[in-house]
């Protein structure tokens, strides 16, 4: 269950440094959109202040033909009127004049009566005064509508200034509003790309998952099979154990009948106790002093050497199995002992 747990917590902990990072571009997708709306908002600001700016421009353009139509027509009947007033005024010093000239006419008449009235340069003073009176009108019309006009030029002047730095203003809103868009784009990716490295992350985890329990399954399945040899073998080794232990006590008993036996040879003054393989299909004879064994084997299963003992099934008799004769005596001895079934599984003891 370790090294599960240890891909569950890497894999949960990747995945949660993308979900930050995913919440983050988020974040900064929200913060983006408002700097955008805010420009929008912006660009139509400025484009209101631009079509005012073109509307007054073109009342101002509208007011100065209006003005110049009716400054024309002021100084046409100023002229007429100052034309009229003067017209009236020569006319009143003409009626004024008449008595005077009819009595300077008379008394000229009287005295000379070849003098006559010069009206030809008369028309020609009026005609001059006329004139004068309509330069100095026009001289007036013309300076006061060469400062209407260069009022008129500086305010569209101010206002052409005013759209332009309205227009550069909007042609860098513009640019600030496509790179605005093409981060929000650059944005998308990188979170379409997130959410598809996010996918990955997760399917590659959870075939990682699949593949890691897919062996953990394995090696528990080969736990559990090793245990039960191992159990298997230990309970081969504990009867293995038991039979060595039953073997033991078994050479133990079996030495010290010998002993005894070679004790009682030795006091009966014959010769020692010696081994050898037996004549028969598996038991063994000790010959013990002089005296003569009466009798066969009674054992099937292995024989007693001087160097160990050999394990089978069957029975196992002690040596002698008869009658043997010590210092004019005669003694029966029989002693068997039922041997265990072992499956030997190569080892020799």
């Amino acid at each position: 269950m370790g090294p599960r747990k240890n891909l569950d917590v890497i894999f949960e902990n990747y995945i949660q440094n993308l979900r930050r990072r995913l919440e983050t571009l988020l974040g900064q997708r929200g913060q983006l959109e408002s700097e955008l709306q805010n420009m929008r908002q912006y660009v139509e600001e400025y484009k209101t202040k631009y079509e005012e700016e073109i509307n007054r421009r073109t009342a101002a353009e509208n007011e100065f033909v209006v003005l110049k139509k009716v400054s024309y027509r002021g100084t046409q009947k100023e002229s007429v009127r100052r034309q009229a007033a003067k017209a009236l005024e020569g006319g009143s010093n003409k009626m004024v004049l008449t008595p005077t000239i009819s009595r300077d006419l008379s008394v000229v008449v009287s005295m000379d009566n070849n003098r006559h009235l010069d009206l030809d340069s008369i028309i020609e003073e009026v005609r001059r005064q006329y004139e004068q009176i309509a330069q100095n009108s026009r001289a007036e019309a013309e300076a006061w509508y060469q400062s209407r006009y260069e009022e008129l030029q500086n305010t569209a002047g101010r206002h052409g200034d005013s759209l332009r730095n309205t227009k550069i203003e909007i042609q860098e809103l513009t640019r600030n509003v496509q790179r605005l868009r093409a981060e929000i784009e650059n944005v998308k990716k990188q979170n379409h790309q997130l959410q598809s490295a996010i996918a990955e992350a997760e399917e590659r985890g959870e075939m990682a998952l699949k593949d890691a329990r897919r062996k953990l399954e394995e090696l528990e399945c080969a736990l559990s099979k090793d245990k039960e040899e191992l159990a298997r073998l230990l309970k081969e080794y504990q009867e293995l154990l038991n039979i060595k232990i039953a073997l033991d006590v078994e050479i133990a008993m079996y030495r010290k009948l010998l002993e005894g036996e070679e004790n009682r040879g030795s006091l009966a003054g014959g010769r020692p106790c010696g081994f050898g393989p037996s004549n028969g299909m598996g038991g063994g004879v000790c010959v013990v002093g002089g005296g003569n064994i009466i009798g066969g084997n009674c054992g099937m299963g292995g024989a007693i050497l001087t160097s160990g003992f050999s394990s089978g099934s069957g029975r196992m008799c002690s040596p002698g199995g008869g009658n043997f004769m010590a210092g004019g005596g005669s003694s029966s001895v029989r002693r068997c002992v039922t041997t265990t079934t072992v499956k030997s599984s190569g080892v020799k003891y």
